[in-house]
């Protein structure tokens, strides 16, 4: 079983992605068209529970079908990779372990506040956005009056919460890897190697602090000393977040992928969420760069825990 530790790792991060994916997508069931005298129009149908439903989408037309029939074909494909990596871990000896009551009950209040959560990120990266707008990203995939890019910021931010919530990766370890992975689903589509470290200088907006480009050794190094320390969890959980943007791991999404990096750390010890609420915004911006050019981080940290902290 020891030798198989990474395989079955790499697997359970495999499984956990492709059940992030088939939880973003909006319709999942087989299109069906109905007739009447007002029209036509699609519904899904899909068993639920043994039953079959039938649930009304929208007016017929043949770019909807179009997707809804995508859909149908890549939630069967998702399945049965799902399908496939359970056998394998199967073979492997694999069983998932149960988790505590507060794991659990973290996991239920994670996936609550997710779609604030969500906003409250998007507004941080300065992505167009209103609640209502992201909220309706998030349950149907599309949104009139925003760009692609800033839609595909927040499918993207809804996949990596998926995965951080996924029971297995919950248990995984919070680390460098984990970051690693959260950065690549933050990055999706805009960068090929959204997930790999920095090798290429870059610059920050609003402060004069330059990061200098990481050696993966030492973050790797510093990333088990904050994790080994004998500090609260949510000292540990804010020096995480706060030493991955500092460092600016990665080209891109780093704000986003650190907020995500110690929200598993949180939910994985049954702490709460950390979260930058939209009112809180444009303070933390002041007390990031403060940071960044060398305040110590107790003041940034205080802040986190006092507005920032949301607890059970």
């Amino acid at each position: 079983m020891a030798n198989n530790l990474e395989t079955i790792q790499l697997l359970l991060q495999d499984k956990a992605d492709f059940q992030a994916r088939l939880n973003l997508i909006p319709y999942d069931g087989s299109p069906e068209v109905k007739d009447n005298n007002s029209g036509r129009y699609l519904y899904i149908r899909k068993r639920v529970n043994g039953k079959l439903t039938s649930t009304y989408v929208d007016v017929y037309s043949d770019e909807l079908y179009q997707l809804l029939l995508r859909n149908t074909r890549e939630a069967r494909e998702l399945r049965k990779n799902i399908r496939r990596i359970d056998k394998e871990l199967a073979s492997l000896g694999y069983s998932s372990s149960e988790l505590s009551v507060e794991v659990e009950k973290n996991l239920d209040f994670a996936r609550a506040n997710m779609k604030s959560n969500i906003y409250d990120q998007a507004v941080l990266e300065g992505v167009a956005t209103t609640f209502p707008q992201t909220e309706e990203i998030l349950e149907k995939g599309i949104v009139n009056g925003m760009t692609a890019d800033d839609v595909q910021k927040i499918l993207n931010l809804k996949h990596s919460w998926e995965f951080i919530l996924d029971k297995d990766v919950v248990q995984a370890d919070t680390d460098y890897y984990l970051l690693c992975h959260i950065a690549k689903l933050v990055n999706e589509g805009f960068f090929s190697y959204g997930g790999k470290i920095r090798s290429v200088p870059v610059t920050i907006g609003g402060t004069k602090y330059v990061p200098p480009i990481p050696i993966e050794s030492v973050v790797i190094e510093r990333i088990d000393e904050i994790l080994s320390s004998k500090k609260k969890h949510i000292d540990k959980a804010i020096e995480l977040c706060m030493y991955c943007m500092k460092t600016q791991v990665f080209v891109d999404g780093n704000k986003r992928a650190s907020v995500i990096f110690a929200n598993h750390y949180l939910i994985a010890h049954g702490q709460g969420l950390l979260v930058i609420p939209e009112k809180e915004v444009s303070e933390f911006k002041k007390l990031l760069v403060k940071y960044y050019e060398g305040e110590k981080i107790e003041i940034i940290a205080d802040f986190l825990k006092e507005k920032c902290w949301r607890k059970m």
